[in-house]
Formats: C-alpha cells, structure tokens, sequence
C-alpha cells in the first residue's frame, strides 16, 4: 500500500513539474524544453479527459486550464482515502 502511496503522490508532483514548466518560455530543443514534452506525454492520457468535461476557463483573452488542479486534487483525496 505504501508503493501506491508514493506513486500517487509522485504523480501529482510530474503534473505539478508540468504546469511549471509550461510557463517557461523554452524552445523543445532546450533542455526544459525536452523535459516538458516528456512530462506532457506522461500526463496527458490523464489530463485530456478532464479537459474534454471540463473546457478551459476563459478570462478575458486568456484562458486557465483547470484540468491539472482537478487531478492533482483526485490523488491527493485518492491518497488521503488509502494512505
């Protein structure tokens, strides 16, 4: 039970890494920049779901993806129900 723990919380620390990393402006070839891509396609079979239920939220001409706090949410009550 203690290894599903860990990976839970490992989890929502790689999609946190993602949402960080996302702000940078790197191009993919910089070493950020590869790093995110490889956090986007370990994240994103998780995150696009909940974008499809839950679009952006648009502020204005911006928009906020809510998906990644959604998640990061789920495993963490996730792992307070098992842990």
């Amino acid at each position: 039970m203690r290894a599903v723990c860990l990976l839970l919380q490992a989890f929502a620390a790689v999609v946190f890494a993602r949402v960080i990393l996302e702000w940078l402006p790197v191009p993919d070839e910089h070493p950020a920049g590869r790093v995110r891509r490889w956090l986007r396609v370990v994240t994103q079979p998780v995150l696009a779901p909940i974008r499809a239920l839950i679009p952006p939220l648009r502020v204005g001409s911006a928009a906020i993806d809510l998906s990644p706090v959604i998640v990061i949410l789920l495993l963490n009550l996730l792992a307070g129900a098992l842990c």
